[in-house]
């Protein structure tokens, strides 16, 4: 089945099985490049959204996992961690941290780990969804999976 996926999505498959997580990569018909796309194609609450969003803080990326109900707060959030800002990450830099294009960056498959921040709001649901490495594909998992995938802190980022 994963050899169907494309290249960058197979690599995430491979993290999953890994990692013990049973959620399956699913391929969509069309780009779901946002979260409002993907819950409409998965017939979900954008909330239900895991939002793989690549920022620049203190020199190194910072993947921020957020629910699709709401919007980053950097300037909060970079107080709550310490940090001296958090700026958006350039294309090029996204693809350089994650080995993925923006739209479809997963929380896992990367070239190299990433420092993670979890939202909160996205325990509210049993099932959520996250880009699987593509913007053409996307994988379930539950929130203290999303967790222990990616080694993420949970804190409020809206």
């Amino acid at each position: 089945m994963t050899d169907a996926l494309p290249a960058r999505s197979r690599l995430v498959a491979a993290s999953l099985q890994a990692a013990e997580i049973d959620g399956q990569i699913v391929v969509l018909p069309d780009a779901a490049s946002t979260a409002a796309l993907a819950a409409a194609a998965l017939g979900v609450d954008v909330g239900a959204i895991a939002n793989s969003l690549v920022f620049w803080s203190d020199d190194e990326p910072l993947l921020v996992m957020t629910s699709g109900a709401h919007r980053v707060d950097t300037t909060a959030l970079a107080e709550r961690l310490g940090r001296s800002g958090i700026h958006r990450a350039t294309p090029d830099q996204v693809l350089t941290a994650t080995g993925q294009p923006i739209g479809g960056v997963a929380p896992t498959g990367h070239p190299h780990p990433l420092t993670t921040i979890v939202d909160e709001d996205l325990a509210a649901f049993p099932e959520i969804w996250a880009a699987g490495g593509t913007p053409h594909t996307v994988f379930p998992l539950t929130f203290a999976e999303l967790v222990r995938l990616t080694g993420g802190t949970v804190t409020r980022v809206a």
